[in-house]
């Protein structure tokens, strides 16, 4: 009996750990903008909303600047801009409070801070001021400690290695902030340029662009201590494919769209993502990772936990 018993059950161990080792299904929306990277999508009071860091030569931009702003997704209504003149941007969002992030120059030497509880007043305050470093994405979550910053480093060479590499910084409060010890970092060895960062029940993970082969993919590892880090077996979380020139904005010219259909696509980038509604809404890019760049939408059905458990099965516990 206990051999038929056993029998028995190892097919059915066999499905459980397949059905748990399957990688999240992410489902392309498609393009819903020109001239866009940088993005976040947002949950605030119950509203679903994307953050832009909209750069001085995107299409619709005739201030000569670039600056932030948010983007309501149901009605396509945008905020009043502020930040003019900052780069990378990066938004989260902690009870009322929206917290956004961003670099006064590209390969600048500071990180600011801009906060709000109505998206159109917001107070702004130094949090970085790091001499001889070059500065590019920054991405804030909130920990049971406070909070934590990841930012990219071009250099100095002795603290990125081979440019863009993730560094971290922590804060109780959001205005003392504390870079962690030289050793918190992902990867110097090579090209990983780090976007989105995330802790989810004692995790954190760093979503970030992997070079493969002259192509860019979007590849995610995870830590406990942001020293130690564990790359996802389902990885990579997306790559290019034609799927990303799915028309998603029937407002984009005739122009546009032939531009989209033409384009090189060689990468999918800047991934970033909110939970709403029971479902992941993540916004990416797309391009020739050189500067023609397009902004697309996807879609995972499940909550975020689900989403990271399906990146980071049982098996690679």
């Amino acid at each position: 009996m206990k051999k038929i018993y056993a029998g028995l059950l190892l097919p059915v161990l066999l499905l459980t750990y397949n059905a748990f080792s399957a990688p999240p299904e992410i489902v392309k929306l498609g393009t819903i903008d020109l001239d866009l990277v940088e993005t976040t999508p947002i949950v605030f009071k119950e509203r679903l909303y994307r953050f832009e860091y909209v750069r001085h030569n995107y299409w619709d931009n005739s201030s000569g600047k670039s600056f932030f702003r948010f983007i309501d997704h149901e009605t396509g209504e945008a905020t009043p801009s502020f930040a003019a003149g900052y780069h990378f941007g990066s938004a989260t969002v902690d009870g009322d409070l929206v917290i956004v992030t961003g670099t006064k120059a590209v390969d600048g030497e500071e990180v600011d801070l801009f906060v709000s509880r109505d998206l159109e007043h917001w107070d702004s305050w130094n949090a970085l001021t790091l001499p001889g470093y070059g500065l590019f994405n920054t991405s804030l979550c909130k920990t049971p400690e406070g909070y934590t910053l990841m930012f990219e480093v071009g250099k100095p060479e002795e603290v990125a290695g081979v440019r863009f590499t993730a560094r971290f910084a922590t804060s109780p409060d959001l205005k003392v902030w504390t870079l962690t010890a030289p050793e918190c970092t992902f990867d110097k060895s090579r090209y990983t340029a780090p976007h989105c960062l995330r802790w989810h029940e004692g995790w954190y993970y760093n979503f970030y662009l992997e070079e493969i082969s002259g192509s860019y993919e979007q590849y995610v590892v995870r830590s406990r201590d942001l020293i130690h880090w564990d790359p996802s077996p389902v990885n990579p979380v997306l790559k290019a494919d034609d799927s990303d020139r799915t028309i998603a904005n029937q407002a984009l010219t005739a122009e546009q769209r032939k531009q989209i259909a033409e384009a090189v696509n060689l990468n999918n980038s800047d991934f970033d993502y909110c939970e709403f509604e029971g479902h992941l809404v993540i916004n990416y890019s797309w391009g020739n990772q050189r500067g023609v760049e397009f902004l697309a939408e996807a879609r995972y059905e499940g909550s975020e936990s689900a989403f990271l458990r399906a990146l980071f099965p049982p098996a690679g516990n």
